[in-house]
């Protein structure tokens, strides 16, 4: 495993890259192979590196083929260097490639310093100890890597995975029959005390005592901790947004000449890989990974707590999972390693093999190569840690990372409202007035003190915990920003140990038991809204529900899918409780107080997503932020990379062109319109209806020299409401509907697919048949559902026009306080704008090129990019969009340049169409 950049010599530096054999299954594009060069001068140096591809160069293959070429090097000096250390008459000599062996004693025995006039004798005596140690260790990881590879050839020549599923599938029912008959013997102890007899099941609801961790560290022995532990070889973690994305991404290293010699695993959360039908039937994220970490904590008690403590067994012991077998979960494991498997094909062997894919893809992680997998499971603390991803030496690849900051920042924050404050207390409050004298005093003291959070929550909001919420009016609204200590003493909970409570969270899982306690006895709660159910799920939470491609919230709405059952309140407020624990300047607390305390919200505003990210880059041997669109880089360096710690010139920027001919794109910044009305977007003067008018007189003159689709994108949902409506009255759209076809960016996205077929279809119909309309126009939305991830490609897109510049709302409280903070923490350079005011461009510009990106999508194809807005033509803006758009924008001051140029270029474009 390679050792930290700060720990060892940067190798080879000045060695010729142009003679690296970078395989490709076709001949690359030169920034391919310029792209793949510098991606390996980055792994091989130790870096961070910032990669901007557009969308069409091959990004993909480019990363998998430049990274994967580093590690078949990177392996093969590991290995010849480890040949030499254990050849007979030699000894390792801590310098040259002896730096890529996996242990660092060679280089912890020269650098560590020896006291002074210590003895020679005493010295080589010590050094020879540490070669000797380090020769034994790399004998036994020879001796593990060959066992390794032994076993998998095992598993590829005989096929035993299917038979051994048959024979453990057997062995499952006789074990459950026997469970079962053994259930119905044993008998429930009550303890000294003679208290009122549970009903059937429902043991499983009380609390079991509760140890804390030094508690748990001093007496618990994990056996199985041993057998799992396997030290993790140098691998690649590529990451990428959602999953459809990772799917891609797998194809994509099929195909390359790595495929079949490359150890891949695909992880994904309990949701998309859980095979057990009576947990995946729980719906919810939260519930399933309760319920699963709990029917695994029944086996282990099934197996240890009856014959240990007898007398401290009280409860019905619980059905294990059938598929939690560690046999066969090792088992598929090799499976996994054998050849390169995506989701999909995870979960039918997991049935095939009775084993669960879940853990099964963990169980690989080790002997991976390359580790495939969601955003939130390597940017979560806490869920990098629970899948056993270790970050120590190895490289991490974030793909599509133009939105990294937002993301972190909003895996980070969280909300919660007033119902769900009332709903916990309600729940906790009758859950300790039934099973209270059944639990140990730790338990009471942990549950007392929740309660009392909650209710102090609940007053701080101005309402009164034993009030309904949904009928207390507030005399007091609006909204109020607190830093984390304010909001502490402001609420009068600064006494409270919140890492303590936090911990007894986790592991007392007491919301799992809430929610059973309430499905069990049907308690009756203050009634709580599923919008409200939705915006006040936890970042994480509702990160996880957008990797989804299942039903979306308008699906559920329309009535097309159920919806799954709801988790305990306690849930949500777990994650508020754990955000609060975040230091006092790296957050901020926000209180909404709407009409009534049920609506009233608490929310955590991450404002450094740095101290999530610190250890990733702290860990890693080199890390790859890469994106089709990720100008400008001024935030990732600035907010990311310089306030977690990393050096200015550990970072490397890397921007390639576009595989397009230059004549194949036509970027223009048009200032005025026909009219000579100056085209300035500006909140007072966008609604104007001059403005609007010239918008429309525009887009008829382009869609009358333009064939096929126009995307036209406008910078809200309400703006494209009202020049819609203002259009229809003054007769544009009938103008526009001569040429084009309309249509429009639907607010549910369970329409999205519907309207780009039909957008599809429609533009596909006018290139064959001909006639007055040459295509469509398609009016959408900056940040909208068409302005990321959708492929406008050759007639689909041979112009996107951006109206305006879409700048955030300036009077978001938690966007003032994000600029606040920016300019305390970052030193301001003379004659630039405060930090503060970079963001609110960065954001706009953020947008504008993930939007106008949608177009061009292959070399052959072309388009022109309209920029609404004479501001575009600002040298600071200007400098903020792509190199391969800003070394060919031409600016126009009036519209009639602009639109003898448009002609022109499609003009000349169309002409081989028709020949």
């Amino acid at each position: 495993m390679g050792l930290h950049p700060r720990s060892r010599a940067m190798a080879d530096e000045n060695q010729d890259m142009g003679a690296i054999h970078f395989p490709f299954p076709f001949p690359p594009y030169p920034i391919q192979k310029d792209f793949m060069a510098e991606l390996y001068k980055v792994l091989e140096a130790g870096k961070i590196g910032i990669f901007e591809s557009p969308t069409g160069t091959g990004k993909s293959l480019s990363l998998i083929c430049g990274a994967l070429s580093w590690l078949r090097d990177f392996e093969q000096k590991r290995l010849q260097a480890e040949a030499r250390l254990l050849a007979p008459g030699s000894g390792p000599t801590c310098d040259g490639k002896s730096s890529l062996l996996s242990s660092s004693s060679c280089q912890a025995s020269s650098g560590t310093p020896r006291p002074a006039g210590e003895p020679d004798w005493i010295t080589e005596f010590v050094q020879k100890k540490e070669e000797r140690d380090l020769v034994e260790r790399l004998k036994e990881e020879q001796a593990k890597r060959r066992k390794r590879e032994e076993r998998l050839q095992q598993v590829c020549q005989d096929g035993r995975l299917r038979f051994a599923a048959k024979r453990m599938k057997q062995e499952e029912e006789e074990t459950e029959t026997l469970l079962r008959l053994s259930r119905e013997m044993l008998a429930v102890g009550t303890g000294p005390e003679q208290l009122e007899p549970l009903e059937s099941g429902e043991e499983e609801l009380v609390l079991a005592e509760y140890e804390s961790d030094e508690e748990r560290r001093a007496s618990r022995v994990d056996e199985d901790e041993d057998d799992l532990e396997e030290e993790h070889i140098t691998k690649i973690y590529y990451c990428s947004r959602t999953h459809s994305q990772l799917a891609q991404f797998i194809q994509e290293v099929r195909k390359s000449p790595f495929g079949k010699e490359t150890r891949l695993v695909s992880l994904g959360s309990r949701q998309n890989l859980c095979v057990n039908e009576d947990v995946k039937s729980l719906g919810s994220v939260q519930l399933m990974n309760d319920r699963c970490v709990d029917m695994q904590r029944s086996k282990h008690e099934k197996n240890g707590a009856v014959e240990d403590k007898p007398k401290r067994k009280r409860r019905k012991i619980q059905t294990s999972c059938p598929f939690h077998n560690h046999e066969q979960m090792q088992l598929l494991r090799d499976e996994i390693l054998l050849e390169v498997k995506d989701m999909e094909q995870l979960v039918a062997l997991g049935k095939e093999a009775r084993a669960c894919p879940y853990y099964g893809s963990r169980f690989a992680i080790p002997a991976a190569q390359l580790v495939v997998l969601p955003y939130p499971m390597l940017l979560h603390a806490a869920t990098r840690q629970a899948a056993g991803i270790k970050l120590q030496g190895q490289v991490v690849i974030i793909d599509e990372a133009h939105n990294l900051i937002d993301t972190i920042t909003n895996i980070y924050s969280t909300e919660v409202n007033g119902s769900q404050l009332c709903q916990a207390h309600s729940q906790l409050l009758q859950y300790m007035e039934r099973y209270g004298k059944r639990l140990k005093a730790k338990n009471l003291m942990y549950i007392k003190q929740i309660l009392y959070l909650l209710e102090k929550f609940v007053a701080v909001l101005g309402g009164n915990i034993k009030q309904n919420p949904s009928t207390q009016s507030l005399l007091q609204t609006g909204s109020e920003l607190k830093s984390i200590n304010d909001f502490l003493f402001q609420s009068q909970i600064d006494n409270i140990n919140l890492f303590k409570v936090q911990r007894y969270l986790e592991k007392s899982m007491i919301s799992r038991k809430l929610f059973g306690f309430t499905e069990r006895f049907g308690i009756v709660l203050p009634s709580i809204s599923a919008s409200q159910e939705n915006r006040s799920l936890d970042g994480f939470q509702h990160f996880l529900k957008s990797l989804q491609s299942g039903p979306t919230e308008d699906a559920l709405e329309d009535g097309q899918a159920t919806a799954p059952r709801p988790a305990s309140p306690l849930m949500h407020i777990e994650a508020f409780l754990a955000a609060l624990t975040t230091a006092n300047q790296d957050g901020r607390v926000i209180l909404s107080r709407q009409g009534n305390v049920g609506q009233s919200s608490l929310k955590f505003l991450l404002l450094n997503p740095a101290v999530h990210f610190a250890q990733v880059v702290k860990e890693c041997r080199a890390v790859v932020i890469a994106g089709g669109t990720m100008q400008p880089v001024s935030d990732f360096r600035e907010q990311l990379l310089a306030c977690s710690g990393v050096e200015a010139d550990r970072v490397v920027e890397f921007s390639c062109g576009h595989v397009i001919p230059p004549d194949n794109i036509l970027p223009l910044i048009i200032c005025s319109g026909p009219s000579n009305q100056q085209l300035e977007f500006t909140y007072q003067r966008r609604e104007l209806p001059q403005m609007m008018e010239e918008t429309g007189r525009i887009l008829c003159n382009l869609c009358n020299v333009v064939p096929g689709g126009v995307v036209c994108f406008f910078p809200s949902y309400e703006y494209l409401r009202q020049v819609h409506a203002h259009w229809e009255k003054a007769g544009l759209l009938a103008r526009l509907s001569v040429k084009k076809k309309l249509f429009q960016e639907p607010k549910k996205a369970s329409q999205v697919e519907q309207v780009l077929m039909a957008y599809s279809k429609c533009i596909s119909c006018c290139s064959q048949e001909g006639g007055h309309l040459t295509g469509a126009l398609l009016l959408s939305v900056v940040g909208g559902k068409m302005s990321e991830g959708i492929n406008f490609s050759d007639d689909l897109g041979r112009c996107v026009v951006m109206v305006g510049m879409p700048y955030p709302n300036i009077k978001s409280p938690e966007l003032q306080e994000k600029m606040a903070y920016l300019n305390q923490i970052i030193p301001r350079t003379q004659g630039q704008a405060p930090p503060g005011k970079v963001l609110v461009e960065n954001l706009c510009m953020k947008a504008v090129n993930q939007s106008i990106g949608r177009a061009i999508r292959h070399q052959r194809d072309f388009a022109s990019i309209v920029l609404l807005d004479h501001r575009y033509a600002r040298p600071s803006v200007l400098a903020k969009l792509p190199a391969w758009i800003r070394d060919r924008v031409e600016v126009k001051a009036t519209f009639g340049p602009a639109f003898a140029a448009m002609r022109k270029f499609h003009r000349e474009k169309s002409l081989p169409r028709l020949v």
